[in-house]
């Protein structure tokens, strides 16, 4: 059942071995494949935006596992759903997100089954004009979000709200730390504990940066590179509100955050790591065209290189919690949706790429630089105006 006329090609960015010696061994290839028919759980969305993640810029690096040779780019996309296998489908017509998480659909601990991630892998990515996927996989967009908004939040929404809301059990008068703050899942940790009354302060390499959570609600923050930090951080806590200790940690960076912060942690306190990600600087030449350099600059980017924490019985006598934070279910992100449509939420984006997946190095080469503070996403072609011609 379709309420528009059923494309016969998608075109896709997709996963392929890199040509030539470089920081990249995987390019990023343009292709144009057939739409398959849809099964009668399937439907078929038009995609309207699509959003980038870190995980991209490391697929390119070949540092991520389980990378698929020919599959799509991209863990995040927002669009319409256009033709369905089920008759008189009530998700017809309707904006839609995409649930990026495959194999874990509602088990409060953990998947349920084999689990893979939307991007580069043999579940498929979302960097296509159309895509066919199961209809339990979608999930209505927020009314009050653009598309653009919208495809900013799945890999981002879902990995935030489980570990602030879910692993850390983030409550109203709750004082949080938020490190490295300016990716899009530490953003929306950001605005998930604002909303829900907590106290948040941050860490970043700029002030910047650092003055722009405090724009979004932030108390304050300190720059990581200090060797003082944490000492900054109670300071803040001090200030606001004499005796005060921090109840959670929602940490990016690994290593040694417990022996770093872990005197301002309150007895039974908890750190949450979503990842151990450090930054490192490369010179590299950037190119629209596989043999034709079009610029050379010093670009800072992440990798996972802390794949470490350090946990002593120091932090046993005091009931500390360490958790690890990965993504989330199907539910999770169901319940972060609600969260973010009830708190009208709306999602920083960095920077929006006009022109369609034709343009998506221009997003490449911006995460690599490490610029961002947000989402960086692609406009594709349609978008909600051509929603209204359904």
């Amino acid at each position: 059942m379709t309420s528009y006329p059923y494309p016969k090609v998608s075109k896709a960015l997709v996963v392929q071995k890199a040509s030539g010696e470089g920081l990249y061994k995987f390019d990023a290839v343009l292709e144009e494949r057939p739409v398959p028919e849809l099964k009668g759980d399937e439907v078929l969305v038009k995609l309207t935006a699509v959003g980038f993640n870190h995980k991209d810029v490391w697929v390119r690096k070949g540092q991520y596992p389980g990378i698929t040779v020919g599959s799509p780019y991209g863990g995040d996309g927002a669009g319409v759903v256009i033709a369905s296998g089920t008759p008189n489908d009530t998700l017809l017509n309707k904006r839609v997100l995409l649930s990026p998480s495959h194999g874990w659909k509602s088990d409060p601990v953990g998947p349920e089954s084999y689990f893979a991630i939307l991007g580069s892998s043999p579940v498929g990515g979302t960097f296509a004009e159309y895509l066919a996927v199961k209809r339990e996989l979608v999930i209505p967009s927020p009314e009050h979000l653009e598309d653009i908004h919208v495809a900013a939040l799945p890999v981002g929404a879902v990995t935030a709200w489980r570990a602030t809301i879910v692993n850390a059990r983030i409550h109203p008068g709750h004082n949080v730390l938020i490190t490295g703050i300016g990716g899009g899942v530490a953003l929306l940790a950001l605005q998930f504990c604002i909303a829900s009354g907590a106290n948040v302060y941050v860490t970043s390499g700029t002030k910047e940066k650092i003055d722009r959570a405090v724009e979004l609600g932030a108390k304050g923050g300190a720059n990581y590179k200090d060797k003082d930090w944490p000492v900054q951080i109670n300071d803040l806590l001090q200030k606001d509100k004499k005796g005060s200790t921090l109840d959670a940690v929602i940490d990016s960076a690994g290593g040694n955050i417990f022996a770093q912060i872990g005197r301002y942690l309150r007895q039974g306190g908890r750190v949450v790591c979503y990842g151990m990600y450090v930054l490192s600087l490369f010179t590299v030449s950037f190119s629209s065209q596989p043999t034709v350099a079009i610029s050379t600059t010093t670009v800072t980017t992440y990798r996972t290189a802390n794949p470490s924490i350090t946990f002593t019985m120091k932090e046993v006598l005091k009931n500390h919690q360490f958790i690890g934070s990965t993504m989330g279910s199907q539910k999770d992100l169901e319940d972060a949706t609600a969260f973010i449509s009830q708190h009208r939420i709306v999602p920083v984006l960095s920077r929006v790429i006009e022109g369609g997946l034709e343009n998506a190095e221009e997003g490449f080469q911006f995460l690599a630089r490490g610029e961002q503070f947000g989402k960086v996403v692609i406009r594709l072609g349609g978008g909600e105006s051509e929603q209204s011609k359904l």
